[in-house]
């Protein structure tokens, strides 16, 4: 009897084989007795009579039947081969498996049709407790993650992790549980419990949080969505002798009990080096309503589009902008403020100092705007093109931006002079480097233009590395 594999269509990031398709790897060589199969093979007429799944150990057979599914309506061999695939990749999306490979197979026994298959996904589950150590790169930080996972804990994909990262600025440690809707693995609900100690030297502040989140993540339509609820007790305090009696005023103990919704739209191709596509988030905050003596109204978006030039050059243009509301007549925090400057953000200047400040602290702001134009080219010559030299770009920029705070009573007007007032900016070149596709590091030389009184600049070679990007 002839035997059918099928193969994943593209390779994957993933473990387990990556497997081209090609038609003549459908077809062995048949023996006398086996021509009406290979007839019906080459005709790619088929239907799909049975899928197992086999390798099964504690997980669930309901959960993967929502994955597998969509199998059973192809209608000819070739779409076997691309359901299958797809199939392939939903069940290795959901995190439980370390590899799945499928097996294409006519149908036998007494229901066997002239043109049935079976279809065989073989699965290999990961371990009941793994354990993690890798890096992470945040905003012009970076921090060592130590995790233990106990992934498909209850069978359908659920995961409970413990996570602690030591970093330069930050060090922390949370328990999280992850439960996703069965087949529909981009709706899920994460539970959080952590503590978080920050440094902020820009500020002379540090702060300790303690607190609790739940978080339910959905698409709808071309959007996707994010619901948050987050508790959390803060706690501020001075990180120098040195710092300022607006600081100081600010230390102490603090409870914020905030409800967030965040609406995004991504079609670009990659965050990092994109080359097409536009990105819209918005990001709404209400704090005080739950509880907590933090009550405000927190609005901010972000806006890029991107379009592919001549050359493999790409022109990319972002906004950001924000403002925070204080509610019940008390002033804002200096933790919940809006903060500006830096090598990922207006460049040229240092790390979150641009805007109001009292004796070298700044203080953060409750408006914010700020702009970048982008010209990303190659490398010159391209050297180690289609390799090592795809993961470096040149590029050209212009940022703009300003932060300051404002008198609710005066108007939209008035507020948006003031933001127009002052406004910092900064154009340069310089090397940016992709890691993976969750980060960058920069080498620019800027000039800082628009320089104000208090304002801290870097005016040369300026480094940075983040996950987030003007």
């Amino acid at each position: 009897m002839g035997t059918v594999h099928a193969k994943s269509v593209d390779p994957l990031p993933m473990h387990g084989r990556d497997l081209d398709v090609h038609p003549e790897d459908f077809m062995e060589t048949p023996d006398q007795g086996q021509d009406s199969k290979q007839e019906i093979l080459e005709n790619k007429d088929v239907v799909v009579q049975h899928v197992n799944i086999q390798g099964l150990g504690r997980t669930k057979e309901d959960l993967l039947g929502y994955e597998i599914s969509d199998v059973f309506h192809a209608k000819n061999l070739i779409d076997v081969m691309k359901r299958a695939h797809v199939a392939r990749q939903r069940l290795l999306r959901l995190g439980i498996f370390k590899d799945v490979e499928v097996l294409i197979d006519t149908s036998e026994g007494t229901d066997a049709l002239p043109n049935g298959l079976d279809v065989t996904f073989e699965v290999t589950e990961v371990k009941r407790l793994t354990g993690s150590y890798n890096t992470m790169v945040g905003n012009n930080e970076g921090s060592m993650v130590l995790g233990l996972k106990l992934p498909n804990m209850l069978g359908r994909a659920e995961k409970l992790t413990f996570q602690f990262s030591y970093g330069t600025k930050e060090t922390s440690y949370g328990l999280s549980f992850f439960k996703p809707q069965p087949g529909h693995f981009e709706r899920n609900l994460t539970l959080n419990m952590y503590k978080v100690t920050g440094q902020f030297p820009w500020s002379s502040l540090k702060e300790t949080d303690r607190g609790v989140s739940a978080e339910l993540n959905f698409p709808l339509g071309v959007t996707n969505h994010t619901l948050k609820w987050e508790g959390v007790w803060r706690e501020l305090g001075c990180l120098a002798r040195s710092a300022s009696f607006a600081v100081r005023e600010q230390s102490g103990h603090s409870l914020k009990s905030a409800l967030s919704h965040t609406v995004s739209v991504d079609s670009r191709n990659s965050a990092i080096f994109p080359s097409r596509g536009a990105l819209l988030r918005i990001n709404q905050e209400l704090a005080g309503y739950t509880g907590g003596d933090a009550s405000f109204l927190k609005e901010d978006f972000e806006l890029q589009l991107n379009r592919r030039l001549f050359w493999d050059s790409v022109l990319s243009a972002s906004l950001w902008g924000g403002m925070l509301y204080p509610i019940g007549g008390q002033p804002s925090c200096i933790a919940d403020r809006f903060y500006l400057g830096g090598p990922t953000s207006v460049r040229g200047f240092g790390m979150y100092s641009i805007g109001p400040q009292s004796e070298g602290d700044y203080l953060g702001g409750e408006a914010y705007w700020a702009g970048g134009l982008h010209l990303y080219t190659p490398l010159p010559f391209r050297p180690g093109k289609g390799g090592f030299g795809d993961l470096f770009r040149t590029h050209f920029f212009l940022n703009a931006g300003n932060l300051c705070n404002l008198s609710y009573g005066d108007g939209p007007r008035a507020h948006l002079q003031k933001l127009a007032e002052c406004i910092r900016w900064s154009y340069g070149a310089g090397i940016v480097l992709r890691l993976g596709n969750i980060a960058r590091l920069e080498l620019n030389y800027c000039v800082p233009m628009g320089v104000q009184g208090g304002d801290r600049i870097c005016d040369g070679v300026q480094f940075g590395a983040g996950i987030r990007f003007l």
